[in-house]
């Protein structure tokens, strides 16, 4: 039976040991010292957690790059059981970390992470000694959509005769996949330290590596043809969150948002002038299901959009207005339920004269926005994100919106915001 391997990727000790605890008790049998939490805490976090669970493999991620032996040294004192050293070192440093690691009690794994071809070099570091190969897709790799290579893993398993574990994107979902492919441990970090169900999520994994079909949504990464799903998951909070604040619509407001309402769609631009709907109109003939049409008006005061071209857009299957400029009839948009956003609202509209263009480059609320962006919008406003990243920026939005999740849980434990953060040990030091 593989092993399940429970990854501690935060920066917090006391978090990690409680929800190490959970864990636990959800069926995981090894505990890895996540590279974060080494660096954040050092060698103590390895002491402390092999004190907390002494019958517990315990696995020190240091993705040791150089000097092999002397960190190798340095864990294995700690009370490290495996010590992991990339795959991209040098095969003396990887010999070196063999050669401490039988001085000093503790096994090699190497990580491949970023190895360009890893069934080659998973059989020559098999010949220096190792004692487990681990295939690990990165986090940052993951956020693009990738999955992990399973035909890689297969391949690895058939070419060499050490344990081989499995790192990266991996959920209850598809966990059994890879035990069937060959993989002897299984290394889960997201899909169980972001839930506010740390032993319920251990149990599903542990469930899924035995066959059992479990179908959850927790830690999924999304592709391309996800985004609808996937953006509609979290709030522009979450998206601004994950992508550096960048993309945020300035003075551009929600104005017939239902509560808890959301727009998520395909940007379709439009330029015009002061009150010339015509442009806008027209757009709506060449709207695609899913669209959100995006107007450029230089924030000017006269409406170029009210109820009768809503009707229209809503047949259309348009998603959604946002308008650097102002909107009018909103009472009647608001009952056809129909999300819109803009700058002003105003009684007054203009003529259709024509001026302007569609599906041109605008600028709306202080941002560049191209035909094809994304575009998300809530009760908290609205953002654009360009489609060329827009899969690794919806998967980083999930991401901070789960590890919310169990920030939210341990608030509602007893604990506040400020000490699960742990704020005052990790301000600046002046």
């Amino acid at each position: 039976m593989a092993t399940l391997q429970l990854a501690l990727d935060l920066m917090q000790l006391n978090r990690s040991t409680i929800i190490a605890h959970e864990a636990v008790e959800g069926g995981v049998d090894w505990i890895e010292v996540g590279t974060p939490l080494i660096k954040s805490e050092g060698a103590e976090a390895v002491r402390t957690l092999r004190k907390e669970f002494p019958g517990k493999k315990i696995i020190a991620d240091t993705k040791t790059m150089d000097t092999g032996a002397f960190e190798v040294e340095i864990m294995a004192k700690a009370g490290a059981d495996i010590v992991t050293i990339l795959g991209l070192a040098e095969d003396s440093t990887i010999e070196e970390a063999v050669m401490a690691g039988r001085k000093y009690g503790a096994e090699i794994m190497v990580d491949m992470i970023n190895v360009p071809d890893r069934v080659t070099r998973a059989k020559e570091v098999e010949k220096l000694g190792v004692a487990y190969i681990c295939m690990h897709m990165g986090i940052d790799t993951q956020m693009k959509g990738e999955e992990p290579p399973i035909d890689v893993l297969r391949k690895i398993v058939e070419c060499t005769s050490i344990p081989i574990s499995v790192a990266g994107g991996i959920t209850a979902e598809n966990a059994g996949l890879y035990v069937e492919a060959g993989a002897s441990n299984v290394i889960v970090g997201g899909a169980i330290i972001k839930t506010d169900n740390i032993k319920g999520a251990a149990e599903n994994i542990k469930k899924s590596m035995s066959g059992v079909k479990i179908d959850t949504k927790l830690a999924k990464k999304y592709s391309e043809e996800d985004l609808f799903e996937a953006f509609n998951r979290v709030t522009t909070c979450n998206i601004s969150d994950a992508f550096h604040k960048q993309g945020v619509m300035i003075g551009i407001l929600p104005q017939s948002l239902q509560h808890k309402q959301k727009m998520v769609g395909r940007a379709l631009t439009v330029q015009t002038a002061n009150g010339d709907w015509a442009k806008p109109v027209e757009a709506i003939d060449r709207a695609q299901e899913g669209d959100v049409l995006v107007i450029d008006v230089g924030g000017a005061p006269v409406a170029v959009w009210g109820e009768l071209a809503t009707c229209s857009a809503i047949g259309m299957g348009v998603r959604g207005i946002v308008i650097d400029g102002a909107i009018r009839d909103i009472d009647d948009i608001r009952d056809l339920k129909f999300p819109a956003f803009s700058r002003t609202v105003a009684p007054c509209a203009g003529e259709p004269k024509g001026y302007g263009g569609i599906g041109i480059e605008v600028t709306v609320g202080g941002q560049r926005v191209r035909t094809g962006d994304w575009i998300v919008g809530d009760e908290c406003g609205i953002i654009v994100i360009p489609k060329e990243v827009a899969v690794e920026v919806a998967n980083r939005a999930l991401d901070v919106h789960e590890r919310e999740n169990r920030t939210r849980e341990e608030i509602m434990r007893g604990s506040t915001l400020s000490k699960v953060n742990e704020l005052a040990k990790w301000e600046p030091v002046q």
